[in-house]
């Protein structure tokens, strides 16, 4: 299975952190070496990285891990191939166009029959189908509404179309539009906020050591997402099956904070 990457913050957030250990696992301390991507919202824009090499041996990733992209939504991917080739369209996450924003999604699992379900005018690239499904979510979501509805709207639309992909087999998932940083659950996914008082922080999968209290403010608010731990000395919070978050500045469901921090 693929690993899943997210954060949202309430400031611009630096995430060599969490990406340094998760690029680690794409080939090196893990199995998933059949490409990578990494996407960072600017405001209403974003800019994404992607390659079918391993991240544990790619150059691209290796510059992202020392150049500080920062961002308040970020969603990244490693993948271990079980549907589609290992070429550069079949990497997430993917990226459309939908009522003047970019949304991106990044799934790992497999479901099953999904490519029966029936397209709009969104198509997929490669042949994946995670990018099936994707398409599908913004079919659906465009038959709904003729423009960028309200966060709270969009939330519920987002938690229906889930469920209804969560009964076709795994689907972890991350998927954002700019304004909310959405994860569901399929069958393993963790959480982990880092707010004041803040502490130290040790990468699983690599030799980094953070202390956050020397690198923050005390209005810092940074929710990581990811399909297991990066870090040893953190208290991770496991989601349950078919639960559904939607991350605004760094907090769940709508509620607001203040101003971010390594992520």
């Amino acid at each position: 299975m693929c690993e899943l990457l997210g954060m949202s913050a309430n400031v611009p957030t630096d995430i060599r952190f969490s990406f340094a250990g998760l690029a680690r696992r794409g080939g090196e301390t893990g199995p998933h070496q059949d490409g990578w991507g990494i996407s960072f919202y600017e405001g209403r824009g974003s800019r994404s990285f992607h390659d079918p090499e391993p991240s544990a041996r790619s150059e691209i990733a290796r510059l992202l891990r020392q150049y500080p992209i920062k961002s308040r939504i970020v969603i990244a991917h490693v993948r271990r191939a079980n549907r589609g080739r290992v070429t550069l369209e079949n990497t997430h996450p993917f990226s459309r166009e939908l009522w003047g924003r970019t949304f991106t999604f990044a799934h790992n699992g497999q479901l099953k029959g999904v490519k029966r379900l029936t397209l709009g005018r969104f198509k997929p690239v490669g042949t994946t189908d995670s990018e099936h499904a994707f398409c599908w979510m913004l079919g659906r979501l465009e038959e709904r509404w003729g423009s960028l509805p309200k966060p709270t709207r969009l939330d519920g639309a987002v938690r229906e179309l889930c469920a209804e992909l969560h009964g076709l087999g795994v689907f972890n998932m991350l998927l954002s539009d700019s304004r909310t940083l959405y994860a569901h659950c399929g069958k393993r996914l963790c959480t982990l906020t880092r707010r004041a008082p803040f502490g130290t922080a040790t990468l699983i999968d690599e030799d980094w050591r953070v202390d956050f209290a020397q690198e923050t403010t005390p209005d810092d608010i940074v929710t990581v997402v990811a399909t297991r731990p990066l870090t040893r000395d953190e208290s991770w919070t496991d989601l349950a099956p078919g639960e559904v978050l939607a991350f605004r500045l760094g907090v769940p469901d709508g509620d607001e904070a203040g101003a971010g921090i390594g992520g």
